[in-house]
């Protein structure tokens, strides 16, 4: 991880004080005290619900204080829309996309403009413009693509890319580095350094302790909805930093999965036999993919978002078909989506009613073709309290939810059902250290039990942390498969990007 300059200038850039925020039921921000300073990179954490993300909003004009002050330069402010922020240069990319999906990556990075010049451009000189933009920061994108054809990972370099174009003086990122390789998320942060070396001030979301430790000058900390304080990285710990974050005491130790050296039982229990899977382009996204997951076993997919990744993760569920090959799966699939809003759930039913997504025409949920809201509810209380989900009530939208607490919901669901083989795509993106703990505790809970699993994710401490085997896949295709305990960060980081690092090995 690169190391940053920890100088600060003492230029208050952003000052937010007793900041108040509420939504029926929950009270998000509570006299919340903030200040940002010129080339400053400064974190922002907390749990999922702390209220980072709405003070963060609040910054950005996409919501009204009902209480507080924002000073900019020194100057009172009070945003009532975005293009008010976006003109006073603060530029936010959100950890859920704000871009329009039918639109070309330069539609959506021009969209809002008023300049006129801007918006005759033919469309060919406008695309070179921002290619050699995207080139300068090292950001991987065709302009011309339309955004639906992209990539979670693809669509997040899009939103940098529209914040850098706008020359935002304050840059506010939620989890920017969250699927990229270590060796792409040292290079964003060394662009970000330039950017504070310039005098851009900058705040940080992130999960990721060691980065923030490695690239912020200051860290403030929120925790249901109030401030728990502001302190200087240099002075502090991961370890302290984690236990303000959640307010007990917190195991930051990566311990490896318990490798199975050999599986329990020679059938598998997801096998994957010479398959071939399109793009939305109609090219090759999955080339002659061969795997095998065991029962009681974790197999790791790492690899950068764009890769095939969620190709293999429609396919597998049938929502994608195959060209060439086979998909076997023994026994009955639990579904841990990549997006969890546009194929885990619906955002505008209740938490109760997601809970019962998949067995709504089943008994006790239903009878005779009716519903039956007491046993629905009565299931959603159980489970609520199960898996400790956050929620002011079961009649709650689920939209309304924390990432983290809509993920519970899923898991919920999933893992409560008959199942003997789960598919858990990105299953902590997002997530704050409470909730990935609590969902890697339910990951290894379930493959001790018996079930495989196959875990797709960009993250390569949650890869190394609960796969018993890892298989890197590039180009639509598996490089290597190896078992865990052999493996080494930098070395799959380098497979993860097409680079050879020394004999291949292959496990079947």
């Amino acid at each position: 991880m690169v190391t940053t300059d920890r100088t600060t200038t003492q230029i208050r850039v952003v000052e937010m004080a007793g900041i108040d925020k509420q939504f029926p039921g929950v009270f998000a921000n509570q006299n919340i005290h903030f200040d940002l300073r010129e080339g400053e990179i400064h974190a922002l954490l907390g749990e999922n619900g702390a209220g980072k993300t709405t003070l963060m909003n609040i910054l950005c004009g996409l919501y009204e204080p009902d209480a507080g002050e924002i000073r900019l330069f020194g100057a009172p402010v009070r945003f009532r829309s975005p293009r008010e922020a976006i003109a006073a240069g603060i530029g936010m990319v959100h950890q859920h996309f704000m871009l329009v999906e039918r639109f070309t990556v330069a539609e959506n990075i021009i969209l809002g403009q008023t300049d006129q010049a801007i918006l005759r451009e033919p469309p060919a000189q406008l695309h070179r413009r921002l290619q050699a933009l995207a080139d300068h920061y090292g950001l991987k994108i065709n302009p011309a693509v339309p955004v639906w054809q992209l990539s979670v990972g693809e669509q997040q370099r899009v939103e940098i890319l529209k914040a850098l174009y706008r020359q935002a003086k304050v840059l506010i990122l939620d989890e920017p580095t969250a699927v990229l390789t270590p060796q792409e998320a040292d290079e964003l942060i060394v662009t970000l350094q330039t950017l504070a070396a310039q005098g851009t001030a900058i705040v940080f979301i992130s999960h990721k302790l060691r980065e923030v430790m490695s690239v912020c000058h200051r860290v403030t900390v929120l925790r249901d909805g109030q401030t728990v304080g502001t302190v200087v990285t240099q002075d502090c710990t991961e370890q302290q930093l984690a236990e303000m974050m959640v307010g007990r005491e917190v195991n930051l130790r990566r311990q490896l999965s318990s490798a199975h050296s050999k599986p329990h039982s020679a059938q598998p229990a997801l096998e994957l036999q010479h398959l071939h899977v399109l793009s939305d382009r109609h090219l090759s996204a999955i080339q002659n993919l061969n795997l095998a997951v065991y029962p009681g076993e974790i197999v790791g997919i790492a690899g950068v978002d764009g890769n095939g990744q969620r190709e293999l993760e429609e396919a597998i569920i049938g929502l994608r078909p195959s060209q060439q090959g086979n998909i076997r799966v023994q026994g009955k699939l639990a579904h841990i989506p990549s997006d969890r809003y546009s194929m885990g759930l619906l955002t505008d039913f209740s938490v109760a009613e997601n809970l019962v997504l998949k067995d709504v025409n089943q008994p006790p949920f239903s009878w005779r073709g009716f519903l039956r809201p007491p046993a629905i509810l009565s299931h959603a209380i159980a489970l609520v309290q199960q898996f400790l989900i956050r929620t002011p009530s079961v009649k709650t939208r689920v939209g309304k939810l924390s990432g983290g607490n809509a993920q519970k919901v899923i898991f919920a669901r999933e893992l409560t059902r008959a199942h003997q083989v789960i598919l858990a795509a990105q299953p902590s993106r997002g997530l704050d250290i409470g909730a990935t703990e609590f969902v890697h505790a339910q990951l290894l809970a379930c493959r001790d039990a018996g079930a495989g699993i196959l875990l797709i994710s960009t993250e390569l401490d949650e890869i190394l942390s609960l796969s018993d085997r890892i298989a890197v896949l590039y180009e639509g295709q598996i490089l290597e498969i190896v078992p865990t305990a052999q493996a080494d960060v930098n070395q799959l980081g380098l497979r993860m990007a097409g680079k050879q690092t020394g004999k291949q090995r292959e496990m079947p």
